[in-house]
């Protein structure tokens, strides 16, 4: 029988085996193509079907595969060169937290049973809290990712200001909403009919006036109106709502007010994202994701709340076998906080970089991303045969081809951005904005520098150059 229970010696040789692989591929990063999931075609992924193993595998074989062959066909969030849709981080650090973590293998559900590791968490979401402008008596739960962030919000918001009537509750969003949010409201139990998505503006915000008119249409109707979503940073365009204007039109009518910022709620820690941003502060939610903009792995997401008294009160429950959930003022019982009572601990990711470097240096980054898309976006609108259609807000831009008619410029578009991509030294992706296709390109992974742009650049006039445009 092989032992679970390793020695020290077998652990250390375990992990200097993956040491080797991982080291190679941090070595290798940027230095192949961007996208090869292509390979991992239908008839691969057949072949690699296997029964469960009653005998083991040795370990060598199986970190070939995984940094190997499995590695090279799939698309590589990891390249300084991949720029399509909202890049993931994933520093080194934070695989090192997770060793520790999965390692020491506390539980940090209930503070009562492993209360350091508990309030190092709660130390990020207090940091967290801060950064966007909430008091002493907000808090959190750190996610798997704005999704689960944003459905913890509508949680919060329906068990605050529904009283159980889930089936007049309606919720209002832009059309530039992340698609979850129409999700996590049905996973809520808000019927789909009551999710107003409303219209945006020329810039591709939410304006205020669109959100009374809707509220008081429903209001005349018999509906309750109860939470209004705004975009930190949307998902197409990169476009920030006016969220103090909006916070405003919530207190007017009654509505929670949630801000997504899952993409650009972190870019609060420099001096032009707090401006980009002002308003932040007025939310009674905030959805973040620090494996986008504070690079971290993905599975890092982050759920805040103004008043932390609204998700114990959607959230706590007892029983018997619990111990005594803790003190308000004491460190939080996370499991009192949010759906999870297992939960694994994910403030350690969070916290050793943070500690290891301190937030300057993540300011730094971001700085560096909100110069390289502003640089990118004046290099675009040098180009005659190219039209900005969203310049950067934060450092997610979109443009597309010229050409006679929409039809012609959409395929001229999307012609361009497949010889880019066929490059494979950049990865961008594209998306619809008002009947028109339009390129992405977001600028948020810590690899990406000022080299990578230019590439992008290069590659973008000689797919033009051979299209004779």
């Amino acid at each position: 029988m092989q032992d679970l229970e390793l020695s020290s010696a077998e652990a250390s040789a375990m992990v200097d085996a993956v040491m080797t692989h991982i080291t190679q591929a941090i070595d290798a990063v940027g230095n192949g193509p961007v996208d090869t999931s292509s390979r991992a075609d239908a008839e691969y992924l057949a072949r690699m079907v296997e029964a469960p193993p009653e005998a083991g595998s040795p370990l060598a074989p199986l970190l070939d595969k995984l940094f190997g062959d499995y590695a090279t066909r799939s698309l590589d969030p990891t390249s300084p060169g991949f720029m399509g849709y909202v890049p993931g981080g994933g520093i080194f650090h934070a695989a090192v937290a997770d060793l520790i973590a999965d390692t020491l293998n506390r539980y940090v559900g209930v503070s009562a049973v492993a209360g350091a590791y508990v309030q190092i968490e709660n130390n990020v979401l207090r940091w967290f809290c801060e950064i966007v402008g909430f008091g002493a008596e907000s808090g959190g739960y750190l996610t798997s990712g704005g999704s689960l962030a944003n459905w913890g919000a509508i949680v919060a918001a329906r068990e605050a200001r529904l009283d159980g009537d889930l089936a007049r509750g309606v919720i209002y969003a832009s059309d530039q909403a992340h698609h979850c949010v129409a999700k996590a409201a049905r996973l809520a139990g808000i019927p789909p009919g009551n999710v107003r998505v409303l219209g945006s503006d020329a810039a591709f915000r939410l304006q205020p006036e669109v959100v009374r008119s809707a509220v008081n249409e429903d209001l005349r109707a018999g509906l309750r109106p109860f939470l209004l979503v705004a975009s930190a940073g949307t998902t197409n365009t990169g476009a920030v709502d006016p969220l103090a204007a909006l916070a405003e039109v919530a207190d007017e009518c009654d509505l929670w007010f949630h801000v997504d910022g899952a993409y650009g709620g972190f870019f609060q820690l420099t001096e032009r994202g707090r401006l980009a941003l002002a308003g932040l502060s007025l939310a009674d939610s905030v959805a973040l994701d620090p494996h986008k903009t504070l690079f971290l792995p993905y599975g890092t997401g982050a759920l805040l709340v103004r008043q932390r008294q609204t998700l114990r009160h959607a959230h706590a429950t007892t029983a018997d076998y619990l111990p005594p959930p803790s003190a308000e003022e004491a460190v939080p019982d996370f499991s009192d906080l949010s759906p999870e009572l297992t939960r694994p601990f994910r403030g350690l990711r969070v916290w050793l970089p943070l500690k290891m470097h301190g937030f300057g240096v993540f300011r730094a980054y971001l700085d560096e991303k909100l110069d390289l898309a502003r640089w990118l976006a004046a290099e675009l609108q040098r180009m005659p045969e190219v039209e900005v259609l969203a310049p950067p807000e934060l450092s997610i831009l979109a443009f597309a081809l010229r050409a006679p008619d929409i039809e012609a410029a959409n395929a001229r578009t999307r012609a361009v951005l497949a010889a880019v991509n066929a490059g494979n030294r950049v990865m961008l992706t594209g998306t619809m904005l008002r009947g028109r296709f339009v390129i992405r390109v977001a600028v948020v992974s810590y690899r990406t520098h000022q080299q990578h742009l230019q590439l992008l650049v290069e590659d973008l006039h000689e797919a033009m150059v051979d299209m004779q445009l």
